[in-house]
């Protein structure tokens, strides 16, 4: 039987779409290991509606 792991799955959204004002959203989906990172991860992304590096934050 295997072993029931401790990595999620988790969707990472842009934090300044919202504030652009253009149609649609920029998600990325990517794993994190719950045990390790207990708290909300953030990273820099290509957003390719504004075609920038922005702000994406983990949300529920």
């Amino acid at each position: 039987m295997a072993k029931k792991g401790n990595r999620i799955q988790v969707i990472l959204e842009c934090t300044e779409h919202k504030d652009s004002g253009k149609p649609g959203t920029s998600r990325y989906i990517t794993t994190k290991n719950k045990k390790n990172t207990p708290d909300r991860i953030e990273a820099r992304k290509y957003n390719p509606v504004l075609k920038k590096v922005t702000l994406h934050r983990e949300i529920k």
